[in-house]
């Protein structure tokens, strides 16, 4: 059986971008998005600084993240080893983009789905070479069998210090690098540099332009503008005053422990999932919460199923319509929403959590039929033995699915008891405060006004709390 994948030979690239540039050819990649792209990564201070390269691209991963979270198998594994894509079914939701932690996959600004380097699969059919490999001036980019102990990239693999970007995921990748140092395969052991031709694609370009103005401001840094004041200060200051800002300007220096700078990068892709995701995740917890407490009353004799009890759960079938609204928003192809029920790939949470919203949807609807038929209250209760696992199901699917974006440490490296106990106090916080104006809703008109202010505000610092926290788990940047 083969099994492909790429070396880079860190050594002898030259930053030439003809790997980019064929690949842009060879696949008609819109401007602004790469398939492959060339890190430039400087070290050192004038004049003794030198300069390095390093091709990324999708890495064909073993146990690859992007397929197991993909809700449609638009991503696939092949026999081969190659790690393909079919544009015709994405849905374009961007769970393979957070999943990936390569950075590899980008939303195809003219058709709104996910798209990367499939390792040339249509010329691999015919037995030639991946366009990039073939165009490599210094043959710097091998491909091949990897499970051939005889072909060229085995041997090459064999008789040289070979490195792989971030084991730690998990994700087994079939790209490997020759002589790759700490800085080309961790972003975080280097600085981002400031605005200049190359540099400030990061403002934002492509599909991801709406960005450029929040993403203006990562330019500079709050120390840089610090240090700035104080060089102008020192020219005219004393020599007693020369000498504390020399202490500080130091200090400063000292701070940043990266010593290597990004000279050239891909451009960043910004915030993927934004305020419409941290809409939904409280919008159906709160959908969730309110018909659990309210079924949790009835079922301990301490509330009955009357007019009120009705008007709940039409309040949590109205939030959990606004649910799928969000959702469907989100994506880059919301036509294709159905994809989800149509075409499922069961290892996605995504799509449990897709017949997980139907089936919730499908008891809140069972018991408004229960009230409005006039049958007896015993069925609500049998009925809530289904629905509450459900219900908190619907609150907490989001919490795995999160998980499985293996490229945000922030999201994966959560415990199971840590999602289920997160989920639940968000059911229980944005539940109980719809259940409290529920509750309320029969009082004289100044405890009602109180309520739907306390309600108000209570869903303002939620909702502001999960976007602060969906957001920051997005900055660290991935290349």
């Amino acid at each position: 059986m083969v099994n492909y994948g790429f070396v880079i030979d860190n050594r002898t690239c030259i930053g030439c971008h003809a790997c980019t540039v064929a690949c842009k050819s060879e696949h008609d990649v819109p401007i602004g998005v790469n398939r492959t792209h060339v890190k430039y990564i400087e070290k050192g201070e004038y004049p003794n600084s030198t300069r390095e390269f390093s091709v990324h691209r999708c890495n064909h991963c073993e146990d690859s993240p992007c397929t197991t979270i993909c809700p449609t198998s638009a991503l696939y594994p092949r026999e081969d080893g190659i790690v393909d894509f079919d544009d015709e079914r994405c849905i374009g939701c961007k769970s393979c983009m957070q999943a990936c932690p390569y950075d590899a996959l980008y939303i195809n600004p003219n058709t709104g789905t996910a798209a990367k380097c499939n390792y040339c699969a249509h010329r691999i059919e015919h037995s030639y070479e991946p366009a990039c490999v073939i165009v490599c001036p210094t043959e710097s980019i091998i491909s091949g069998d990897l499970d051939d102990p005889e072909s060229d990239i085995a041997i090459r693999i064999q008789e040289n210090d070979v490195r792989v970007r971030k084991p730690e995921s998990g994700a087994k990748p079939n790209l490997f690098y020759v002589k790759a140092s700490d800085e080309m395969l961790d972003p975080d052991a280097t600085l981002r540099t400031g605005t200049g031709v190359w540099t400030s694609q990061e403002g934002g370009v492509g599909h991801y332009a709406k960005y450029a103005d929040s993403r203006l401001a990562e330019a500079d840094t709050p120390s840089m503008i610090v240090q700035l004041a104080l060089e102008m200060k020192a020219k005219e200051a004393n020599p007693r005053d020369r000498a504390v800002i020399h202490d500080v300007m130091e200090k400063l220096k000292s701070e940043k422990t990266p010593t290597a700078t990004r000279s050239y990068d891909a451009p960043s892709k910004g915030i993927l999932w934004d305020w419409d995701v941290a809409g939904y995740l409280v919008t159906k917890s709160a959908a969730a919460g309110l018909y659990i407490l309210l079924m949790l009353a009835i079922i301990t004799d301490n509330y009955s199923f009357g007019l009120t009890a009705a008007i709940g759960i039409m309040a949590s079938v109205g939030l959990l319509g606004l649910t799928g609204l969000l959702l469907i928003n989100d994506l880059d192809k919301p036509t294709r929403f159905i994809y989800v029920m149509l075409r499922p790939n069961w290892s996605s949470w995504l799509v449990r959590g897709g017949f997980t919203l139907g089936g919730f949807s499908g008891v809140l609807i069972l018991h408004l039929a229960i009230y409005f038929l006039s049958l007896p209250e015993q069925f609500h209760v049998y009925l809530a033995i289904i629905g509450i696992p459900m219900g908190w199901l619907t609150g907490t699917y989001t919490g795995w699915l999160f998980k499985q974006a293996v490229g945000r440490v922030a999201w994966s490296s959560k415990s199971n008891l840590e999602i289920i106990a997160t989920g639940t106090i968000e059911l229980s916080f944005f539940g109980g405060l719809v259940f409290g104006l529920l509750l309320l809703s029969g009082q004289p008109a100044q405890w009602l006004a109180i309520a739907s202010v306390v309600v108000i505000l209570g869903f303002y610092v939620g909702y502001k709390h999960i976007l602060h926290d969906l957001r920051a788990a997005q900055a660290n940047p991935l290349l």
